[in-house]
């Protein structure tokens, strides 16, 4: 051990260490003590209700954002809109904040050698650390979930929502699917958090450490908005930050999911070992040493590259028999498949709207013919160029109805459906019913196709 650390324990020989748990509260009374840490506890446990509600009693609705479109039918739209951008932004900047500096606050103020003569042991004074960053980070979490879903329920109520194939969810199973979903993210969060334990070890006072979270999780949804490979896109933790969609859709698609929570789960294990080796090794006796220097790139990025190539040779291996490792795993039967589920799905909440005969999906028989940007191109991967005729049967009627559909397919497999004709279907936003002018679930409606399912007829 180093020189400073010995000699105190040398004079220190008859006293005992301190215990984890000892140094797991004094590490989460120092966040917790902290005016930032503060204001983001109270923000979270705040502003998303706020939010939902103020958005839900809007007449313009954030239809562009995944379930944001259903804001005005339900309480259990809100949270998943706020879930979306905790995703996209609230968790990599929390995480950041948190895990980011809760090492190189030490090296700002110059207190090692104080902390180490205090509880005599590195590994003890990391996992004190480590698990009161994650205490934080999973209080702050569950305010973001718990307070979007109090303001949305109390808002708007406790109604069925729509899912992704156009099924409906009871208001039960809606609250079940919406607290999995604020679950399952927590795994790329934890791998955020161990990216974030890193940049604080190895970069030292240095603003980069901080900022390391937020770079790594920008970079990668960048890299999930690109045509990639299936195999390439879920071997980024940040596919499970989208992943959660696969639990609206029936059946759910659970493949992307797992595998997702697993790369995550992965990441956030060896990037916290990583920084768990480079803090041992940290020479606590030379005050200009932060941690900053070559061994952050040699022990701390090589690695976790190293991992993403082991993940996409495994994945590559593992899903050739859906035939979809190296293209996009968006296809033509895929997404047929997908857009006609969804309309039978919503057919017949229209039906129930304009209160006319109830028909079941397998009487009415719809199926999808789509393309991409003509006959030309081939009917493959992400684009705003699909469109697609669904047609279906209505029960004593010999001829066959049709809709016409342009799409807009994301690389992650989610899709929106515009309606575009005829009128009396899907042309209008509003349909005329006996209470009056509703919203039309066939005009505008998204989806989402699975990239791991192999095609079906």
């Amino acid at each position: 051990m180093t020189a400073a650390l010995t000699h105190a324990q040398a004079r220190g020989a008859g006293a005992r260490r301190a215990s984890v748990a000892r140094c797991y509260r004094f590490e989460l009374v120092k966040l917790v003590s902290q005016w930032r840490i503060r204001l983001l506890v109270l923000a979270c446990w705040i502003v998303p209700a706020l939010f939902v509600a103020g958005v839900s009693q809007q007449s313009t609705l954030p239809v562009d954002t995944l379930f944001g479109r259903w804001m005005h039918a339900t309480g259990w739209a809100g949270p998943l809109v706020v879930l979306g951008f905790a995703g996209t932004w609230a968790l990599p900047l929390l995480t950041s904040v948190v895990a980011g500096d809760v090492f190189a606050a030490e090296d700002r103020l110059g207190t090692w050698r104080h902390l180490l003569v205090a509880v005599r042991s590195p590994r003890r004074i990391f996992a004190g650390k480590a698990f009161a960053s994650l205490t934080v980070l999973l209080l702050l979490v569950a305010g973001l979930a718990c307070s979007s879903a109090a303001g949305g329920v109390v808002a708007v109520g406790n109604q069925p929502l729509v899912g992704l194939d156009g099924h409906l969810l009871t208001p039960a199973d809606a609250a079940v699917k919406v607290l999995l979903a604020w679950v399952c993210v927590l795994a790329p969060t934890l791998a955020l958090a161990g990216i974030g334990l890193l940049g604080s070890v190895a970069l030292g006072r240095s603003p980069m450490g901080l900022l390391l979270p937020v770079l790594v999780a920008l970079a990668m949804q960048l890299a999930q908005m690109m045509p990639l490979p299936v195999a390439v896109r879920l071997a980024l933790p940040s596919y499970a930050f989208i992943a959660w969609n696969g639990l609206f859709t029936g059946p759910a698609q659970l493949a992307p999911l797992l595998i997702g929570t697993g790369v995550s789960l992965a990441w956030a294990v060896l990037a916290t070992a990583l920084a768990y080796l480079l803090f041992l090794r940290r020479d606590f006796t030379n005050l200009s040493d932060d941690g900053s220097g070559r061994r952050a790139v040699t022990a701390g990025v090589l690695p976790l590259i190293g991992l993403v190539a082991v993940t996409v040779a495994v994945l590559t291996t593992s899903i050739t028999a859906t035939a979809t490792a190296t293209g996009s795993g968006i296809g033509q039967e895929k997404v047929q498949s997908s857009v006609a589920t969804a309309f039978a799905h919503l057919y017949r909440m229209q039906t129930e709207q304009l209160h006319r005969p109830a028909v079941t999906e397998d009487r009415l028989r719809a199926t999808a013919t789509c393309n991409k940007g003509g006959l030309q191109v081939a009917a493959q991967g992400p684009g705003n160029d699909w469109r697609c005729v669904v047609s279906w049967h209505l029960p004593g009627v010999q001829a066959a109805g049709q809709a016409i559909y342009q799409l807009d397919v994301t690389p992650d497999g989610r899709f929106m459906a515009d309606g575009d004709g005829p009128k009396e279907v899907n042309g209008y936003f509003l349909v005329r019913t006996p209470e009056g002018d509703t919203p039309n679930p066939l005009w505008q409606f998204d989806g989402n196709v699975e990239l791991l399912s192999t095609p079906k007829g």
